[in-house]
């Protein structure tokens, strides 16, 4: 099995997890820990915690399943030729590549070991210049 990370250019990594109240997600972590917001997504805001890691509060709570409650996203612009490597190494995905509109990026989803869902991605409109 190859090496994504050696052979594409991780842009950086988002950690979205789910929030029952918005708002007092946005008091702790812009309020008291100072968080930069970088993007406001109306159901998602992402808040930089470093140079190029991020995480992401989605306001729909608990109602969804919670195999899908948290996020790990790898942000990698080439997401057709990470998708094309793992399905060359017999890698299952949940998805192919498609566009979100809702949120305009381009994405597909594969999990790992544990279970946690894994998203490689590329905003089309990058979080940061």
């Amino acid at each position: 099995m190859s090496n994504i990370g050696g052979t594409f250019d991780l842009k950086g990594q988002v950690t979205f997890l789910p929030t029952d109240d918005h708002q007092k997600s946005i008091d702790f972590y812009e309020g008291i820990l100072g968080l930069t917001l970088v993007r406001d997504q109306g159901l998602c805001r992402i808040y930089r915690t470093g140079p190029s890691s991020y995480i992401g509060f989605c306001d729909h709570g608990y109602a969804i399943p919670s195999e899908f409650r948290v996020v790990i996203t790898l942000l990698i612009d080439d997401v057709d030729g990470v998708f094309e490597r793992l399905q060359r190494d017999g890698v299952a995905t949940e998805s192919m590549p498609c566009l979100s509109e809702r949120f305009d990026v381009y994405q597909f989803f594969v999990r790992d070991p544990n279970g946690y869902l894994v998203e490689i991605q590329r905003f089309n409109d990058p979080l940061e210049r």
